[in-house]
């Protein structure tokens, strides 16, 4: 049982204090900006390079990944650390290319890129998907995820029991609490306490870490030895650190065929078909198609929104050290038996592990961890404000709405939107924690990613897209998706040469009963599900933007000049891009 100590409360109430003291103090700052609309939903022109690039982090870095990357990490190994290192490319033709148009533009929201570059139609109906999506697809299992692993740190009664549930329940309202504690105070109170969290989310991550790697050197004899931990790792699970999955055959597998693992770690990352599929599409969509992520650089200018995406680019490289090591150390160590409360359980990895930790340090690594959840809370709870306030109701319920009000309502949404997950995550009403957290969010995300991306790359670079291509292909992206991941095995086969489809088995539980039963999957890949139906919806869309004029009348004006880099902003890409590779060198 994982009791905490009374240093790890002290330290724990301290990273409270500290945060709430500084946000506070960041509130009193910008007082004379109190009810302007664009300083509570932007921090307009107010967050600097360094407070940019910490706040992506901050936010991205979550009990999505904390729990649910690590959990991935115990399940597959370093392959699913793609996902992170990806985004640091990402992030690079993001801050080159499509930062320019944002800016140039004048955007501020997502659904306002919309609304300019196509109309009205598309605009709503993509405000309305990404306030359902934000809700409850994120701040649900944010919460669900975060409130799990600390209830099990606390450890004060046994996982299932009524007691357990109860901790839980106080502690989701807690996080929930503290969130709003913060997103109340606008964008750039988030953006500077940001800076606060990710450094305490790195350094308390890094703790972990470092203690996973000297139990698993203690656990093979070679003492207190971080660096023995790690190699002891690579030697013991080889497996564990390939970053390209081989394909399976695709054979039905049952439950005690090793086979069947096999499919169900490619079926989640499958090797290195998800490179020229859904793995561009997730993190281009993600990081430069989303409102949560862009808001932090839509305020600044070119110059300081571009370092500072590099710069979050560059954090990325490192965080599978902090998310995704956890949980091969937890996979070796419960695979020699050295786990003895652990059930097996993917999402437990984390948690697991930080078990190990002295007092002390343990409530550091509980700050952490509530860090990246109440900094992702507080990101997605003010993304929503935003695009409610200023893309729903400013436009079609408060016309006449001056700044204060604007700001009031802003704030009576993000406390809506936290009510509404709590009681969505209340008895994971969405089955959170069958599905995998971090599978979970990529898979339900995944399914208006296709459109959405297609919609924003074509809208922002062919400038014949029309507004009938963009309603088109945000809805036949959905549709496409959802046709891949429910009904095309059962219409064409588990084998065609678009796919392959994967029968294998996998213990859920039972939603009536609540018992474990065993169930039997056919699936496709969500990450090729999500590579076709771009594909597929790109050529609708083009197909259709034909028969319109050659020039759209709101396509938008391009500026080459804005295209030319600083040698500060060269330097940083030619780093990271070196970086990357040396890491898919040594782990291909």
């Amino acid at each position: 049982m994982n009791t905490l100590a009374s240093i790890d409360y002290v330290i724990f109430v301290l990273y409270f204090i500290l945060v709430a003291s500084y946000g506070y103090y960041v509130y009193r700052k910008r007082k004379t900006q109190e009810h302007d609309s664009k300083a509570f939903f932007l921090a307009e022109g107010s967050l600097t390079w360094w407070a940019i690039g910490a706040s992506l982090i901050a936010s991205n870095i979550s009990a999505e990944q904390f729990i649910g990357m690590s959990g991935e990490g115990f399940f597959v190994g370093t392959a699913v650390a793609a996902y992170e290192w990806i985004a640091a490319v990402a992030l690079i033709i993001i801050a080159v290319w499509f930062m320019p148009v944002y800016l140039k533009n004048h955007i501020y929201t997502m659904p306002q890129f919309l609304k300019t570059r196509y109309n009205d139609t598309v605009a709503l109906i993509m405000a309305i998907f990404w306030l359902f999506l934000y809700i409850l697809v994120n701040l649900t299992s944010i919460l669900y995820l975060g409130a799990t692993a600390i209830t099990g740190l606390v450890g004060t009664a046994t996982a299932g029991t009524p007691e357990f549930q109860n901790i839980l329940h106080i502690i989701m309202i807690g996080l929930a609490v503290f969130a709003l504690v913060i997103t109340l105070g606008g964008m750039k109170v988030i953006g500077y306490t940001d800076v606060i969290q990710v450094a305490v989310l790195i350094v308390g991550g890094l703790a972990t870490t470092y203690l996973a790697l000297t139990v698993v050197s203690e656990q093979f004899g070679l003492g207190k030895n971080a660096i023995a931990g790690f190699k002891a790792l690579m030697q013991d699970s080889p497996e564990h650190f390939k970053m390209i999955l081989p394909k399976p055959a695709a054979t039905t597998a049952t439950i005690n065929d090793p086979h069947n693992l096999d499919i169900q770690k490619y079926v989640v990352l499958p090797g290195i078909a998800m490179y020229f599929a859904g793995q561009w599409i997730v993190n281009l969509n993600y990081w430069g198609c989303n409102q949560y992520i862009t808001q932090r650089a839509l305020g600044a200018d070119l110059k300081t929104a571009r370092t500072g995406l590099i710069f979050a680019g560059l954090l990325k490289l490192m965080m599978p050290v902090i998310v995704m090591l956890p949980g091969i150390a937890a996979y070796v160590l419960h695979k020699h038996n050295a786990l003895p409360n652990f059930n097996g359980v993917k999402d437990g990895a984390y948690s697991a592990v930080l078990g190990f930790l002295p007092s002390g340090l343990k409530g550091l690594s509980i700050a952490a961890l509530t860090a990246a959840i109440v900094a992702s809370l507080a990101g997605k709870a003010n993304s929503i404000s935003t695009i409610f306030t200023l893309d729903i109701y400013q436009k079609y319920f408060g016309k006449q709405a001056d700044e204060k009000k604007l700001v009031i309502m802003g704030r009576y949404t993000v406390v809506a939107a936290m009510i509404l997950a709590i009681i969505f995550t209340w008895d994971d009403l969405l089955g959170i924690g069958g599905e995998g957290g971090f599978t979970f969010i990529q898979k339900y995300t995944g399914f208006i990613s296709p459109g959405v991306f297609a919609m924003f790359l074509l809208g922002m670079f062919w400038k014949r897209t029309t507004g009938t291509a963009a309603i088109v292909g945000v809805i036949l992206g959905f549709v496409l998706a959802i046709f891949f991941n429910n009904y095309a095995v059962s219409i064409f086969g588990k084998e065609t040469w678009l796919y392959t489809a994967y029968e294998y088995q996998k213990w859920a539980k039972d939603p009536v009963t609540g018992k474990k039963i065993l169930e039997t999957v056919v699936e496709i890949p969500f990450l090729i599900n999500m590579g076709w139906s771009f594909v597929i919806t790109v050529a609708a869309m083009v197909g259709i933007s034909m028969a319109g004029p050659k020039v759209n009348p709101k396509a938008f004006i391009t500026d080459k000049s804005l295209l030319k880099l600083e040698p500060r902003t060269v330097a940083l890409i030619v780093v990271t891009l070196m970086l990357l590779a040396a890491l898919y060198i040594k782990f291909w």
